[in-house]
């Protein structure tokens, strides 16, 4: 073997070398800030569920989680559950609108927020503004239809330009409020 040829097997161990080295390093420095800031993360992200959802009962002291139901939390006070607050979905104009809807036991809408959704600007997307979402206060099953007639006002009114994020809105809203209602019996 030439000496040339013995230097350059040395360099790309040399290379090799430090490449691993700097992968452990890395590695190492992600590794422990991770095991830093996970825990600061899930508080955080605890903290923001609670808050959405103090936000939509605003009444409530304590949220705890309904056995058996994935993602369902009961909203009390004073001890007694007086919501419930319930993930829901539905696909609208521009895909799958997820949301919180907040629910009284005897099946009454309080509030919803939208999650994640990707409807038009200016139009599907004031589905999560007023006045749209004021119609919702109060109304059981059997009122949450999308109409587009003004004079009627028990049901839920069209979004102008956006019916199928109206509709998808509504049907997630009602299929939250029909879900609560078989689980207390509408009471």
């Amino acid at each position: 073997m030439s000496e040339a040829h013995i230097k350059k097997e040395h360099s790309i161990f040399q290379v090799a070398i430090n490449l691993i080295l700097a992968c452990l390093v890395s590695g190492l420095i992600i590794g422990i800030v991770y095991f830093i800031t996970a825990p600061i993360a899930i508080q955080k992200s605890e903290m923001l569920k609670q808050q959405a959802m103090k936000d939509l009962v605003k009444d409530a002291e304590t949220f705890k989680e309904v056995p058996n139901k994935v993602q369902w939390f009961a909203a009390e006070k004073e001890g007694k559950v007086i919501a419930y607050v319930v993930p829901s979905e539905s696909k609208g104009y521009g895909g799958s609108i997820k949301m919180l809807v907040a629910i009284t036991t005897d099946g009454k809408v309080i509030d919803y927020n939208i999650l994640t959704s990707n409807e038009t600007p200016g139009l599907g997307d004031n589905a999560a503004k007023e006045p749209f979402k004021s119609q919702f206060k109060e109304k059981q099953a059997e009122n949450l239809t999308v109409v587009k007639d003004p004079s009627n006002k028990e049901n839920i009114q069209a979004m102008t330009g956006a019916t199928i994020s109206s509709k998808a809105v509504t049907k997630a809203v009602k299929e939250a409020v029909e879900a609560v209602t078989d689980f207390t019996g509408g009471k």
